[in-house]
């Protein structure tokens, strides 16, 4: 299968699974708790006699700055992107 059509195949799987989902909080609540639990754990690994609230403030920020981390490397990867067709 071609990557387009591939791509079609995957946006429409996720449309039909999206359209039969009237809590979309709860589909993905799992996947949401297990990532803020490796950011819990890693808070705890970073300071092990910390408070319960202090590492949840820590793992909120190992969270934030996960999350702006692949937002830097996106834009990085766009800009480089853009070059390569301007450059072409």
């Amino acid at each position: 299968m071609d990557p387009e059509a591939r791509k079609l195949r995957a946006q429409l799987g996720a449309h039909a699974m999206w359209a039969n989902t009237l809590d979309p909080a709860s589909r993905t609540a799992k996947a949401r708790s297990a990532a803020n639990g490796r950011f819990e754990q890693q808070a705890r690994a970073k300071h092990p006699t910390a408070t319960d609230e202090q590492i949840a403030r820590v793992a909120e920020h190992l969270r934030k700055a996960h999350f702006k981390a692949m937002g830097l490397k996106s834009a990085m990867a766009r800009r480089a992107k853009s070059q390569r067709s301007a450059a072409a």
